[in-house]
């Protein structure tokens, strides 16, 4: 099974870039979509809806054009989840969840905190929200793959200017710690033990000390020199993570401001 992540800064953009002849070639099974940036009726149209898929949307009903998540799979679902039960999480289209079996597939897209204050209080409390129902998710007995921009960078390793983000959102020493607590294995930057049992990070289960990014900024030529973070994930149980077979950061060519992950599962 393949499964991709891509936060697209807009679907209907990403389009117009030849994502959707891009995506073809990839012979991806599963593809999680955040900020899709529209509403259904916007997508549900030939162009972003590419033969053999069945499409699958949770908008922003708060502020439209805003935010937005999205499942395209080949397999119908036997159940798709579209909230959690907070309000102003769900209603901003940050979760959606396609259920096959005993396994789900998720698109999560983290807020940002990077506007300011306001924004890191909301990101601060969704992950003290968020942090025991993924805590139920992984006890559970089900196979979960968690994909989307989290908005957090786990360590050295994952953005290209260490140093000088420590005080950035994204970069913050307790997001890091928030993280990395939940993840079983030593790619942390050593504020907190691994967790046992806990999360696997797929890309770092294939390439444990790689240094590649995921997000460019748009100011400057960040994406030119390569300044960039790691904030695109799927976190996986732990019986998932020995059928990985290969990680894949797509940095070309450029749909968004984010790079596809594709990731290749035994299953």
């Amino acid at each position: 099974m393949r499964i991709l992540s891509f936060n697209a800064n807009g679907l209907r953009s990403a389009a117009n870039k030849g994502f959707f002849d891009w995506f073809p070639t990839q012979d991806v099974d599963v593809m999680c979509v955040q900020e899709t940036k529209a509403q259904e009726h916007q997508l549900r149209l030939p162009a972003f809806l590419p033969e053999g898929y069945t499409a699958f949307f949770r908008d922003a009903t708060t502020k439209k054009g805003y935010s937005g998540v999205a499942i395209y799979s080949r397999r119908e679902p036997d159940e798709v989840r579209t909230g959690l039960g907070r309000a102003d999480f769900d209603e901003e289209g940050r979760y959606i969840e396609a259920r096959f079996g005993n396994l789900s597939v998720v698109s999560f897209y983290i807020p940002s905190g990077s506007s300011g204050e306001v924004r890191q209080a909301v990101k601060e409390d969704v992950m003290a929200w968020l942090r025991p129902i993924l805590d139920e998710w992984l006890a559970s007995g089900r196979e979960y793959v968690l994909c989307g921009d989290w908005n957090i960078v786990r360590s050295r390793n994952d953005i290209r200017n260490w140093t000088g983000n420590q005080k950035n959102s994204g970069c913050l020493p307790h997001e890091r710690a928030w993280m990395n607590a939940m993840i079983d294995d030593d790619c942390g930057d050593g504020l907190v033990q691994r967790a046992n049992p806990g999360w696997r990070d797929s890309f770092r289960v294939v390439k444990p000390d790689a240094v590649e990014y995921s997000w460019w900024s748009q100011r400057g030529a960040a994406r030119a020199n390569n300044v960039g973070w790691r904030i695109d994930y799927q976190l996986v149980t732990p019986k998932l993570a020995d059928r990985i077979r290969g990680a894949t950061i797509f940095p070309e060519p450029r749909f968004s401001d984010h790079a596809p992950y594709l990731v290749d599962y035994d299953l």
